[in-house]
């Protein structure tokens, strides 16, 4: 677990988040009914390069992509490909970058032309369970405060919350300690302290919460096949509130 001690490194890792930030915004630009995932993932990779930053995916573990590209059923790791999104699918985009050192991580899930309208619905909910997770990431709090926020979110929502994925502390690696959980009782787990930096990423189901690796052995679909939603920023914890690097 990393713990930033100085303003120059919570900095340097808004640095890497806004990157991250202005990649997704790139991406999102671009995508249309039509285009593969594989031009998407060029799209990111060309301006997470021009910003003197490296894609901190690619290669990771040996993932082959800059973006994890998961459409519909898929929760997350989807390989970028030649599969072209059509109209009515949903698309979740994950990208890292590295800069000065220090990582940025961030999700979204985007629509491709329209959409329905409970498929909407699960992009909202994830969203705001989302945002209420970041609620609740404020020194003296437990760990386990932000998991029951985005657990209960959800749920009351009728949907699912995935449990073989969770979110991470991030800051020099992209994956350090301690896990983040999107489900789980409050008041558990560790204090949150200033200084800690968070990967807060709820991935949430249309229906299941039970998941299967696919044999490409990265690509994480939902077991029943329903519509799944993931949303991701990178939090800093400040004694003034959780702070958002990659928004």
């Amino acid at each position: 677990m990393i713990i930033l001690k100085s303003p120059r490194e919570i900095e340097y890792l808004y640095d890497a988040g806004q990157i991250v930030a202005r990649a997704l915004k790139e991406v999102e630009l671009a995508l249309h009914p039509g285009i593969t995932t594989l031009e998407l993932d060029r799209v990111a990779e060309a301006y997470i390069l021009k910003c003197q930053a490296k894609p901190a995916f690619k290669g990771y573990q040996g993932f082959p992509g800059s973006i994890c590209a998961s459409i519909n059923e898929e929760v997350v790791h989807g390989i970028p490909s030649l599969r072209q999104v059509q109209s009515g699918d949903i698309i979740s985009i994950d990208i890292g970058a590295i800069a000065k050192g220090f990582v940025g991580d961030a999700a979204v899930t985007l629509p491709v032309g329209e959409i329905d309208a409970e498929v909407q619905r699960l992009l909202d909910v994830t969203k705001e369970a989302l945002d209420k997770g970041i609620e609740k990431a404020l020194v003296t709090n437990h760990l386990s405060d932000i998991s029951h926020a985005v657990q209960t979110h959800a749920e009351k929502n009728q949907f699912s919350v995935v449990r073989d994925f969770v979110g991470h502390g991030i800051g020099r690696n992209m994956h350090e300690e301690p896990q983040v959980p999107n489900f789980g009782p409050p008041g558990h787990g560790p204090r949150l302290k200033e200084g800690m930096a968070l990967a807060i990423e709820p991935m949430v189901n249309m229906g299941t919460y039970a998941v299967e690796t696919l044999s490409d052995e990265w690509t994480v679909v939902t077991k029943d096949r329903k519509r799944s939603a993931h949303f991701e920023h990178t939090v800093a914890i400040t004694a003034q509130g959780p702070r958002v690097l990659t928004g």
